[in-house]
């Protein structure tokens, strides 16, 4: 009887889930006017492209739509003396966000309004030059897993950085580093982990989509409040916490395991928060690579609104990297890398808070934030850090900026008037410490695991390894034949080994020297042809 009843248990907790997602779930939200922040009674809003399913809002601005089925879906928002919004992208799930929708009094009157939905939405501003990622393009956009850096390398003008697992962006032909990104209204110095000081790039996003409701990506005509920029601007539109509950997941990825979570402090508070911490430090040691990346990110808002004209947005961002090497592993190509791969540090964050004021047809706001990067890299002989003695390079380099900035928006109709001001505080430093070990002019049977090289000589101009082969004769076949295209790889990388431990100026150049002596070492007269530049 009690398995019977156990059984039942199961079967029915397995069933109800499937049965709620084929009913669908509920969507909540609120409308509320865009200049006077007071809610929109009565307006309606229904889910773009199904006219048929939507709702009314009650006195309070509030709405539900029931029976949502799961998908990505955008709301449509109308009523009478107002312009119909078409919301940014949702994801309908048992986590669907609460929704706000602000909506602006239509400035003419007219006896009739016709609305017909569209599945696109349309820019007022920059309509040419800027591109409107929603939550549908993220999630089935191919081959970019959910990387926005690598969304936007499929649109006109956007290319990528030769090194493919890298996200540098190359807008209209600008460098990586004339790229800024924003997030809700507050700049990020980069959103990439292990990212190369003075560019943007990186080969993974500290951003978690997760959070993201839409970004506008502009590749010219930039926003006034967006300037200086050079090439594009990626502006990160968050989403709010959830006012009417407390949600958290937990999740499990290829690489990376993660907490978010959504909800409320009070009435007056919401919070969105996600903490990522990956292990691809154990899946490349299994692999047998000879670096062990690991990293760390963090991001949260918090949304207060004091009334409904006064409100304040806290945002924090940060991400942490550490890159180790493995000297366990072997192997020719292995150890060349290691030979000049660093160990690499790196701490990144920002934090800001935006103070909105609403004042009719104006809105005021007021931003402080501060951005912080600390880079770090060491480097030991023979990755040997027994001694200080071994030391080659250990550099830090930190990057920091303040920035104020104050700004009016003013809705004049059809028009839209803004006018700031804004001040920036850089500072940056760098320390770094380079050790040269340097031996003779000439090097006599340079021998690594690699392999060997017999002689390493100089001159004003070359740097030249030369390769030494010793026949009796060539009656069988000439001795440079021995100096075959496997032997000349061999030597290639054994010389970048040298060279990634005996910094130089010089250009380097391979020898080959063919010695004939018939009577071996007791050969008077050797026959002796020195080839420059043989290979």
């Amino acid at each position: 009887m009690r398995k019977n009843l156990l059984a039942a248990i199961v079967l029915l907790a397995l069933y109800i889930p499937s049965v709620w997602a084929a009913a669908g779930y509920p969507v909540r939200g609120r409308v509320i006017d865009r200049l006077s922040r007071e809610p929109v009674a009565y307006a309606a809003v229904t889910i773009t492209g199904q006219p048929g399913k939507g709702a009314m809002t009650d006195s309070l601005g509030r709405f539900e739509i029931l029976q949502v089925k799961p998908g990505i879906y955008s709301l449509t928002a109308s009523f009478i003396g107002y312009r119909t919004v078409v919301t940014p992208e949702y994801q309908v799930s048992a986590r669907t966000p609460f929704i706000e929708i602000e909506m602006e009094e239509e400035p003419e009157h007219l006896n009739e309004v016709v609305v017909r939905p569209s599945p696109f939405r349309r820019t007022i501003e920059s309509p040419v030059s800027m591109q409107v990622i929603g939550m549908r393009e993220i999630e089935k956009s191919p081959g970019s897993n959910r990387d926005v850096s690598r969304i936007v390398r499929s649109y006109p003008g956007v290319s990528f950085s030769p090194i493919g697992y890298r996200n540098d962006l190359i807008v209209r032909g600008g460098g990586p580093s004339e790229n800024r990104f924003f997030m809700d209204g507050i700049e990020i110095p980069n959103i990439n982990h292990f990212a190369t000081q003075g560019a943007t790039g990186g080969p993974v996003s500290i951003v978690n989509s997760d959070l993201v409701r839409e970004i506008n990506f502009y590749t010219g005509a930039f926003p006034a409040d967006r300037a200086g920029a050079l090439s594009s601007v990626l502006d990160f539109r968050l989403r709010d916490g959830d006012p009417d509950r407390q949600r958290f997941r937990a999740t499990l990825g290829a690489s990376e395991v993660g907490l978010s979570g959504s909800g409320h402090i009070g009435e007056k508070a919401t919070f969105l928060f996600s903490a990522r911490q990956s292990y691809l430090q154990m899946l490349f040691k299994l692999l047998g690579l000879p670096f062990l990346p690991n990293y760390i990110d963090a991001q949260a808002k918090v949304r207060i609104r004091f009334s409904q004209r006064d409100e304040l947005t806290v945002l924090a961002l940060a991400g942490i990297d550490n890159m180790r090497l493995n000297t366990d592993e072997k192997g020719e190509e292995t150890e060349y890398l290691l030979s000049y791969l660093p160990r690499l540090r790196q701490e990144t964050f920002t934090v800001g808070a935006s103070y909105r004021h609403y004042a009719g047809r104006h809105a005021q706001t007021v931003t402080l934030s501060h951005s912080y990067l600390n880079n770090r890299n060491t480097k030991y002989l023979g990755n040997d850090e027994s001694s200080e003695d071994n030391l080659t390079l250990r550099l830090r380099a930190v990057e920091q900026k303040t920035s104020l900035r104050a700004e009016n928006r003013s809705y004049l109709g059809r028009w839209t008037l803004r006018e700031g001001v804004e001040l920036s505080y850089s500072h940056y430093t760098n320390r770094t410490f380079r050790r040269f070990f340097a031996e003779q002019a000439g090097t006599l049977n340079y021998r690594t695991r690699l392999g060997e090289v017999d002689i390493i000589a100089s001159n004003r101009q070359y740097l030249v390894f030369c390769e030494v082969k010793l026949r009796k004769s060539a009656n069988f076949a000439a001795a440079r034949e021995f100096v075959d295209a496997r032997k000349q790889q061999r030597l290639r990388t054994t010389a970048l080994l040298y060279l990634s431990q005996h910094e130089t100026p010089l250009q380097p150049r391979f020898d080959v020297i063919e010695i004939y002596a018939p009577d071996g070492t007791q050969t008077r007269r050797p026959q002796i042809t020195h080839m420059e530049d043989a290979f």
